[in-house]
């Protein structure tokens, strides 16, 4: 019996016999069955840190809108998502519990906060279900699960280097980071590469994560006249507050340079702090106004489809390039996935034609790797841009582990 005739035959068939027909004809030869392949999304999505979950979100949407034709025959990509509602480690936990065992998820990716990641992780080593990190970046988290991948970035990896440049330009510095464990890897990677470069930090600092008045903060970075301050605090109203308040204080008029990872100067944010960000030095993974081919394409996808005044920030391109390694993973399979060979692929992703540059998953690790670049806040026509002037690493791993090893 051809096919055409067994679907004549289904249309007048009872219920029961039309649907075990059906079943039959999804395993014929040729035909590949139907399946989903589900990704469990633990992210910050309500609070005052959302924007980055926003951002993430919209980078794994737009790569899916744009390479669904890219999916085996038969294969479609679910986003089951999950609030964290911020740092919270019990509520991450749960939650991805929730999606391990009653949604039956294949991976798990998201985490914006370094210790929701870490509560998770060991989850994801028990259940055997790949995790795939696009934020949170302490850099001890993927040493929690052999199934955790990060595709972002850690705080030693964007800051080491940029310790290392401003040691050989200032003789003495001055560090404040917010009070949990990204801060305390910025802390120790800038200082380190501070003292690399042969300078020398005079004093630190570490402030609580709800700060929104610098100013005490600001008069002791002033009382002990450092040649630069280099700064870390997550992304949002907090960097918007900081970046304000060194201006307010007259750090700058004192002859003080700020400096800082990319997260205090992210493109959403710029026209909020105005002036105050003009001439501050970042260093990151990537700028939205970076001239590469990829990156073009990239903005001009983001614009199409979220509108022209929108621009992605890091935690978007995140979301694109992580949504790359699983989609990857899923059409070297077929759809027919198992944990141990998405792993496997996982750990040995690399990409020429992300929007940041060259970047690969070193296997041993399971952490980025990507060049690090120096950027400038300057005036580009009516709007504020990062602008890479630089770049102070290529090809780096996380430093961390790097020293770890020696």
């Amino acid at each position: 019996m051809d096919r055409s005739s067994t679907r004549v035959l289904a249309g007048i068939l009872p219920g029961a016999a039309a649907a075990a027909l059906a079943a039959v004809l999804a395993v014929l030869p040729g035909q590949a069955p139907a399946q989903t392949v589900r990704i469990g999304v633990v992210n910050t999505f309500t609070g005052p840190n959302s924007n980055m979950t926003d951002y993430i979100d919209r980078g794994m949407r737009l790569y899916m809108k744009t390479h669904e034709s890219g999916l085996p025959p038969g294969v479609k990509v679910e986003l089951v998502t999950r609030d964290d509602g911020g740092p919270n480690p019990d509520a991450a936990k749960r939650l991805a519990q929730e999606l391990i065992v009653r949604e039956k998820v294949q991976f798990l990716a998201g985490f914006v906060f370094s210790p929701n990641a870490a509560a998770v992780a060991p989850l994801s080593a028990e259940a055997k279900v790949p995790m795939v990190i696009m934020n949170a970046a302490t850099s001890s988290i993927t040493t929690l699960s052999p199934y955790a991948v990060r595709v972002s970035f850690t705080l030693w990896q964007t800051t080491y280097p940029l310790g290392q440049w401003a040691g050989r330009r200032f003789k003495r510095a001055y560090t404040l980071v917010a009070d949990y464990s990204p801060g305390f890897d910025a802390e120790a990677a800038f200082e380190k590469g501070f003292r690399d470069g042969g300078g020398e930090v005079v004093g630190k600092v570490r402030t609580p994560m709800s700060t929104q008045d610098y100013a005490p903060f600001m008069e002791r970075v002033k009382e002990s006249k450092p040649d630069v301050l280099f700064a870390f605090v997550p992304a949002g109203r907090t960097a918007i507050a900081l970046l304000k308040s060194f201006r307010e204080t007259g750090l700058d008029k004192a002859g003080i340079r700020f400096i800082g990872t990319g997260d205090t100067t992210p493109e959403d944010e710029l026209a909020g702090m105005g002036d105050a960000a003009l001439g501050v030095y970042t260093s990151m993974h990537y700028a939205a106004s970076a001239d590469r081919p990829a990156n073009r394409s990239f903005v001009a996808a983001w614009k199409k489809e979220y509108g022209e005044a929108s621009e992605p920030v890091f935690t978007a391109v995140a979301g694109w390039d992580g949504m790359d390694a699983i989609y990857g993973a899923i059409r070297a399979q077929k759809g027919n996935l198992s944990p141990e060979q998405s792993l496997a692929l996982l750990r040995n992703y690399r990409s020429a034609d992300s929007p940041r540059g060259p970047i690969s998953i070193d296997p041993e690790t399971r952490d980025i790797v990507q060049n690090i670049y120096l950027r400038e806040v300057r005036r580009v026509g009516p709007r504020l841009e990062n602008v890479e002037i630089e770049t102070i690493g290529t090809a780096v791993k996380d430093p961390w582990k790097e020293f770890n090893r020696k």
